[in-house]
């Protein structure tokens, strides 16, 4: 039956809504404040601005931040204590790491603080071989032991042990006393969170997942029972970092899939509507409120890297590899910087005007919301600069120019500038930042911006648009619903399952046989995890995958499986070549692991579109904005909600909405197309 299918996003500073109506097709959307420190209160709160009855709701997909919130130290997620049960030998590996420094010359650099104890990491008897055979036996008596006194210590039990992801008896072992001995406990093994060498890797995965648990189980729970009282009767989804979606049970049971779900929701969006326009390679870029995120979309689809770092350093934004913590699970490749429009601009000790890394987010806000923000940011420059209107959200909040005003010229002060010349670096700044997170996931990754068209979207990225296109690209969109693009991502996306088993042995050990058996199994894991979820089996597609590397190596490349070792090999060397600049055919190769990845399709939502009929629309008023080039000019302002398809708009102009406000700057010009979407070119 079909009914109303609603995206959630709770961002750094908005939380956005937006509702499809299955029946109809029409699309609606709301936005309000967050309260960073019950997101639980907003999610509620937008549900009930909502116009619709809770009951009408058939599906319910969520994109959270409270994963990264965690590392990042925000207040009211403390993280269980926990414990981790390992080799004897062994129980500093999450201390120790890799050889890896992100700050090569800095003698003073701290690794990332251990998330365990020392005294709360145990090492115990029992060993395995690389092969997965026995060379010592588990010590049960010792293990149950442990287990009677970690009833008082810790709430939840990591076990990782030596080379478990070829054989996980010893951990299965181990995981039955603990129960036995302690059933209320929170266990969790290895083998089951990412069965794949490498300790140091595999065991912070682990750990990561298993503080994570209790954290995101206790908020989905609250939700679900907060819904529940309301009449919700429908699905309730979780995003993943990978940009799908599942279950709040199967979310519950591997939390760390989730950690990056809100940024992953930008992605899709783009991913979707690129597909709707016939464009093959997307840049997207979400200006938000606190900050922004560049991400690339590869023939029609989000780029997708298997490891990433969570609660680390970031340096023009650029991740510091080895200053956070390692999770080898799929996500989509993100950049991120602090460059939201709640980001705070000041001078340093050198007399530099800088910006970030702190932002004002909801609570205070800028200066101009009014909420108590004392320091200026972006959004307070802009207003400086006349490129916003008086109000903002539908009425949500009215901004205080004179406040902004006095702000920035406190800023300008220090450096010797007038309020305007201030504002105006300030943005420039923020454009700075932005291109080099652009630059990051296109030119860093061998793809130059010249052949990728640019979607910009977030409350305030469709006001720096134009003058982002800058990096090369030659063109760049305004989306429709662009404030609340991440949330029409959360309606446009599938549900999506990963499953790996390793392998680690030289192809000519292996035929195609034996690899198909082990296709089977995991294909049967993920499309049982599909069905759990509701989906129907026609709807389900699958893909192979081969981790294949030369025999020595120490990092491999994720290899399409089509039925043939033989014809994977040859594709290996090819993708070889064409990353690294060469390959070495005569060389042996080894298969390091087996992957497949499940997707069961859901309808995608039908964006209003109509024939295109060029004409040039009349302005409802002018504004004066301060241009870089021209000064003060006098900018015609339209509203987005009556420009028709076809409308052609000279810069400078103005386009505003309840979520975003849209400046093409002079010298450049626009149209908007069949889909509503504003395309900017310079120029003409």
């Amino acid at each position: 039956m079909k009914g109303l299918r609603v995206g959630i996003d709770i961002g750094g500073t908005f939380t956005d809504l937006v509702a499809l109506d299955e029946e109809t097709g029409l699309i609606t959307h709301r936005k309000i404040l967050t309260t960073p420190r019950d997101p639980t209160k907003c999610f509620i709160e937008i549900l009930e601005r909502f116009s619709k009855p809770v009951e009408n709701i058939s599906m319910i997909i969520h994109a959270t931040t409270l994963g990264t919130n965690m590392f990042l130290g925000q207040m009211g997620l403390e993280p269980p204590k926990a414990a981790l049960i390992t080799n004897r030998g062994f129980r500093d590996v999450i201390e120790i790491g890799r050889q890896n420094r992100p700050e090569l010359y800095n003698p003073f650099f701290t690794r990332p603080r251990p998330l365990i104890p020392r005294r709360l990491r145990i090492g115990v008897s029992g060993r395995l071989d690389h092969r997965g055979r026995e060379l010592e036996p588990l010590d049960e008596d010792e293990i149950r032991m442990i287990a009677k006194r970690l009833r008082r210590a810790a709430d939840v039990i990591i076990i990782s042990m030596l080379h478990s992801y070829v054989n996980p008896v010893h951990e299965k072992r181990i995981k039955e006393i603990i129960l036995e001995e302690y059933p209320e406990a929170i266990v969790v093994a290895s083998h089951e969170v990412d069965p794949q060498p490498r300790e140091y890797e595999r065991t912070v995965t682990t750990v990561v997942n298993a503080i994570l648990k209790p954290v995101l189980s206790r908020y989905l729970i609250r939700l679900n029972t907060l819904l529940s009282e309301k009449g919700f009767g429908g699905r309730f989804l979780v995003m993943k970092s990978s940009g799908g979606v599942a279950s709040v049970g199967n979310a519950v049971e591997k939390p760390a899939a989730f950690i990056e779900s809100g940024p992953a929701a930008g992605a899709v969006a783009v991913a979707y509507v690129s597909r709707l326009l016939n464009i093959e390679n997307a840049l997207g870029l979400d200006m938000g409120g606190t900050t922004a995120k560049a991400s690339a979309v590869l023939g029609g689809k989000p780029h997708i890297v298997p490891e990433y770092e969570v609660g680390g350093k970031v340096h023009m934004g650029r991740l510091m590899k080895g200053s956070g913590y390692p999770l080898r699970i799929p996500h989509i490749d993100l950049a991120e910087v602090s460059s939201g429009g709640g980001t705070i601009a000041w001078v340093d000790e050198g007399g530099a005007l800088r910006i970030g890394p702190l932002s004002a987010g909801a609570d205070p806000g800028p200066v101009c919301y009014g909420r108590g923000g004392a320091q200026p940011t972006i959004t307070d420059a802009n207003l400086v600069l006349g490129r916003l209107p008086r109000v903002l959200g539908g009425g949500e909040i009215i901004l205080d120019r004179d406040a902004a005003y006095e702000a920035v010229k406190e800023l300008g002060d220090q450096l010797g500038l007038g309020p305007v010349e201030t504002a105006l670096g300030i943005v420039k700044l923020s454009n700075q930042v932005m291109m080099r997170a652009i630059r990051l996931v296109s030119i860093e990754r061998g793809h130059d911006p010249r052949m990728f068209t640019m979607f910009v979207f977030g409350g305030a990225g469709p006001l720096h648009a134009a003058e982002l296109s800058e990096i090369g690209v030659e063109e760049v969109i305004i989306p429709p619903y662009p404030g609340v693009f991440s949330a029409l991502g959360l309606l446009a996306t599938d549900f999506r399952y990963e499953a790996v088993k390793s392998i680690v042995k030289e192809a000519a050990e292996l035929d195609d046989d034996e690899l198909n058996n082990i296709f089977i199994e995991l294909t049967s894991y993920v499309v049982e995890k599909l069905i759990e979820d509701g989906v129907d089996k026609d709807r389900i597609t699958t893909l192979r995958y081969l981790d294949i590397m030369y025999w020595g190596q120490a990092y491999h490349l994720t290899t399409p499986y089509m039925g043939s070792v033989r014809e994977a090999i040859m594709e290996f060397h090819e993708m070889h070549e064409a990353r690294y600049g060469y390959s070495m055919r005569d060389e042996p190769v080894a298969i390091v692991s087996a992957r497949v990845e499940a997707l069961g399709n859901m309808e995608k939502p039908s964006l209003p579109h109509s024939t295109m009929e060029e004409y040039r629309p009349r302005p409802v008023e002018e504004r004066d904005v301060y241009y870089e080039d021209t000064g003060w000019a006098a900018t015609p302002v339209y509203l987005r909600s009556s420009l028709k398809p076809g409308a052609i708009l000279d810069g400078p102009s103005l386009i505003t909405s309840d979520e975003s406000t849209v400046l093409i700057p002079p010298e450049y010009h626009g149209y908007v197309d069949e889909y509503h979407a504003i395309h900017i070119r310079r120029g003409g």
